[in-house]
């Protein structure tokens, strides 16, 4: 029986690769994430951190986007600068 794996990255690089030269692995990536494989299965990603950082912003935008979304149309209370 033959299994698939869906990779998300365009790069890929075996596990005994990273072991030697991880900065080298990750650069191969040229900013993008490098799936990590070990016996042909991917085992993990290699993400930097500038897109990690890019991930963690777009997760934040996304859940202020349902609160907002979430709290549409409920009545708005006015409140004074001055009474807090």
């Amino acid at each position: 029986m033959t299994t698939t794996h869906l990779i998300l990255a365009d790069i890929c690089a075996g596990i005994s690769e990273l072991k030697k030269n991880p900065m080298a692995v990750v650069e191969q990536g040229d900013g993008a994430p490098v799936a990590i494989m070990n016996r042909s299965e991917p085992a993990f990603y290699a993400v930097p951190a500038a897109a990690f950082e890019a991930l963690m912003d777009k997760l934040e935008d996304m859940e202020l986007a349902a609160l907002v979304k979430e709290r549409e149309g409920q009545p708005e209370i006015e409140v004074d600068i001055n009474d807090l």
